[in-house]
């Protein structure tokens, strides 16, 4: 059994706001759903750049392929920063990879959701990177040091990216008629899958108490999902779009939406690897790997190369 000394200071400091830093002393559980949720944070990042990756070389115009281009590349940035900060919970990058490649670890589920035409990188922009602002911001106050200073930066791009996919669907939402029936088809198809990012209902999801308490998480799934629909509704209503959900209305009591129920057993279906591209998505990342392993050994051996010359010098 841990001390109960130490969890009782360790609690102390959560409760006064005060950051774990990598040499302090954590619960194992602490430490290990931080491992979980930082993992499969970064491998979400890495795994997002395909579907857009899809669009790259079929962008509308040079201006459209360099924006595409820069968000890619911020993504690949995320998912590093990710994984050095996981790597400080005592685990090794190539575990987390192995993890990944072997579909032991997860990923966020919106990623195995086909996209099928270019307003579709406007739903992915709006909808998936603002649904994961809504997360990453409280994230910016998590309380472990390394994830939380990591987020600053992350969620500055991904406001940047949010802006971009809005520009692409409102442009198209205000074309002519077969691009607003392109841009409401993408909104159909992806704002289910959206809203189900943020997971299971609180009373399904058993890592939510802990994650609370120790403020790992700074608010519950569907406090979260609740506040993205409140943003998101106005924002579908200003370039003329309707939000799928019959159910959907305005609430005057709470101040909030009320909104329909989700699919569950799609969501589940999809985490545990159903989705429509699940299979793609993990053969694609694993050829990638294989493909790119002659680079990380020759950078390997560069690097070995260069340390012998210092250690004779």
């Amino acid at each position: 059994m841990e001390d109960i000394k130490k969890l009782e200071e360790f609690q102390a400091k959560i409760d006064a706001e005060i950051k774990i830093e990598p040499k302090d002393w954590m619960p194992e559980d602490y430490r290990k759903h931080l491992q979980r949720q930082i993992s499969q944070h970064a491998h979400s990042e890495i795994i997002g750049m395909q579907p857009e990756g899809n669009w790259l070389l079929r962008a509308p115009s040079l201006r459209a392929k360099v924006v595409l281009l820069a968000k890619i590349q911020d993504e690949a940035g995320h998912g590093l920063y990710l994984y050095s900060a996981a790597e400080t919970l005592g685990k090794s990058r190539t575990e987390y990879l192995n993890e990944l490649k072997t579909g032991k670890a997860k990923y966020s589920s919106i990623f195995n959701y086909p996209t099928l035409t270019w307003a579709d990188m406007g739903a992915v922009g709006w909808l998936v990177d603002g649904a994961a602002i809504v997360n990453q911001v409280s994230l910016q106050r998590t309380s472990y040091g390394p994830y939380a200073r990591g987020m600053v930066k992350i969620c500055k791009e991904e406001s940047f990216h949010q802006r971009q996919g809005y520009e692409i669907i409102a442009d198209m939402a205000k074309g002519t008629p077969e691009q607003k029936e392109m841009a409401q088809d993408a909104l159909n198809r992806f704002w289910w899958p959206s809203i189900m990012m943020f997971g299971p209902h609180d009373s399904d999801s058993p890592n939510t108490g802990n994650a609370v308490k120790w403020k790992i998480k700074r608010a519950t799934n569907d406090q979260l999902r609740q506040s993205f629909i409140d943003k998101t509704v106005h924002q579908a209503e200003i370039i003329g779009l309707t939000i799928p959900d019959p159910d959907l209305k305005w609430n005057e009591e709470r101040g909030s939406y009320d909104f329909g129920e989700m699919d569950w057993d799609e969501f589940w279906s999809v985490v545990k690897g159903g989705g429509p591209c699940s299979k793609q998505r993990l053969k694609h990342y694993n050829d990638a790997h294989n493909n790119g392993e002659w680079v990380r050994e020759a950078a390997k051996a560069y690097t070995d190369k260069q340390t012998s010359k210092q250690n004779v010098a």
